[in-house]
């Protein structure tokens, strides 16, 4: 993953529990250097050894550390690095949930060596879609979720998600039923 990920991971500890606990993770993580280069790739390993050190660290599940990261990249990093994109996606909550197909078409005009995860969107009603989470990469359902979950603060939507298919449950993607009010 590119360095922005881990810097996000940093940012979201340091910012919400000080610089002391970022040393604690990162000691606990082997990690040795003090900053990430936004554009430089980073073995995944890292990062996910990154968020399971966080959760040793902060006593929750690494899950709930992943749900955390994905609303804090949303809330903060998309919008202070990506913002003119992030608000082009939509006006409203359903339409930025059925242009994430095109969003990472743009992003990879932005990092061309990226290969994006795709999505897809089905079963639209007035309050409600599935959302279809395609990646080459494992593990990361519950950081989509936290992605939901920040595009719905961003829209001021209260949301109910529900995981119905899991790819690390031997399904071929990640499927997500959302309700919003």
């Amino acid at each position: 993953m590119h360095g922005i990920v881990n810097k996000a991971i940093q940012g979201l500890v340091t910012e919400n529990y000080g610089q002391e606990t970022w040393n604690k993770i990162k000691e606990r993580s082997n990690v040795q250097t003090d900053s990430f280069i936004s554009t430089e790739p980073y073995p995944d390993e890292l990062t996910f050894t990154l968020a399971i050190s966080a959760s040793e660290e902060l006593g929750v599940s690494v899950e709930d550390v992943l749900k955390l990261f994905g609303e804090y990249w949303i809330l903060k990093t998309g919008m202070e690095h990506y913002g003119p994109l992030m608000k082009s996606g939509g006006k409203t909550f359903q339409e930025f949930l059925v242009n994430l197909p095109n969003f990472h078409s743009r992003v990879m005009l932005i990092f061309p060596n990226v290969t994006p995860p795709e999505f897809q969107v089905t079963e639209i009603e007035d309050n409600t879609l599935v959302l279809h989470y395609f990646s080459t990469r494992s593990g990361l359902t519950y950081f989509v979720y936290g992605l939901i979950n920040g595009i719905g603060k961003m829209f001021d939507k209260s949301l109910d998600i529900e995981i119905i298919k899991l790819k690390d449950a031997g399904d071929d993607h990640d499927e997500f039923k959302i309700r919003w009010t």
